[in-house]
């Protein structure tokens, strides 16, 4: 097959379609399209099925009988379909710096923020790490979704359950699969502060988290 066939039978198939959203759009049956335009209803037929193509003074006799713009004629459906309107749910939370439900445990602190916020679709943390060795961490971490990590204050040495051990400096950040197995830990000797945002697939992830943690207060 040459290119120009397949031109032709792409111009073919796109005015097939075209013409019927264009007649559907008006609601009107191929036969009353075949009235107001002179065109005859197998001429039409082949059109819409992608057996032929028109001349343009056949295109313009069926812009003309159905009082449209030819361009109509080659612009898809998809193309003149309006955009679905989003869905704003307008949810709005400001959490102040001494605000969150604070989980303390011997290796963090967490604050869980925006807790009056359910079933969210991230679960946003701040945290101080205590903890400076996996002896004293115990058994790596693991939930549903990811988590994004960024370092605010000291150094955090990162251990997770298929890669070597990272250093975090302040203003650096790790995102992971937060199923693998996976501990925060302070590498320095000042205070080390992050904040995580971890994506919740279930609505409940919130209610997880802070279960693991009051485990380990």
């Amino acid at each position: 097959m040459t290119g120009r066939q397949n031109g032709a039978d792409t111009v073919s198939t796109q005015l097939g379609e075209c013409l019927k959203a264009a007649r559907q759009a008006r609601k009107l049956t191929l036969k009353q399209v075949a009235e107001r335009t002179g065109l005859s209803l197998s001429t039409l037929s082949k059109v819409e099925n992608h057996q032929m193509s028109l001349t343009y003074d056949k295109l313009l006799q069926l812009t003309n009988g159905l009082g449209i713009a030819i361009a109509e004629l080659f612009h898809s459906a998809a193309d003149r379909a309006p955009t679905a309107p989003q869905m704003v749910t307008a949810r709005r939370s400001i959490s102040r710096a001494k605000d969150g439900d604070v989980i303390d445990t011997r290796t963090y602190s967490y604050a869980y923020k925006c807790t009056d916020l359910m079933s969210k679709a991230m679960v946003p943390i701040t945290g101080e790490l205590r903890a400076r060795t996996l002896a004293e961490f115990g058994p790596l971490i693991r939930h549903p979704g990811e988590e994004y990590v960024y370092v605010t204050a000291g150094r955090v040495e990162v251990h997770t359950e298929y890669y070597a051990p990272e250093i975090l400096e302040t203003g650096d950040s790790l995102y992971i699969d937060s199923s693998m197995g996976h501990a925060y830990l302070n590498a320095g000797e000042d205070p080390a502060r992050i904040v995580c945002v971890c994506t919740a697939e279930s609505p409940d992830l919130y209610q997880q988290l802070r279960q693991m943690a009051l485990r380990e207060a």
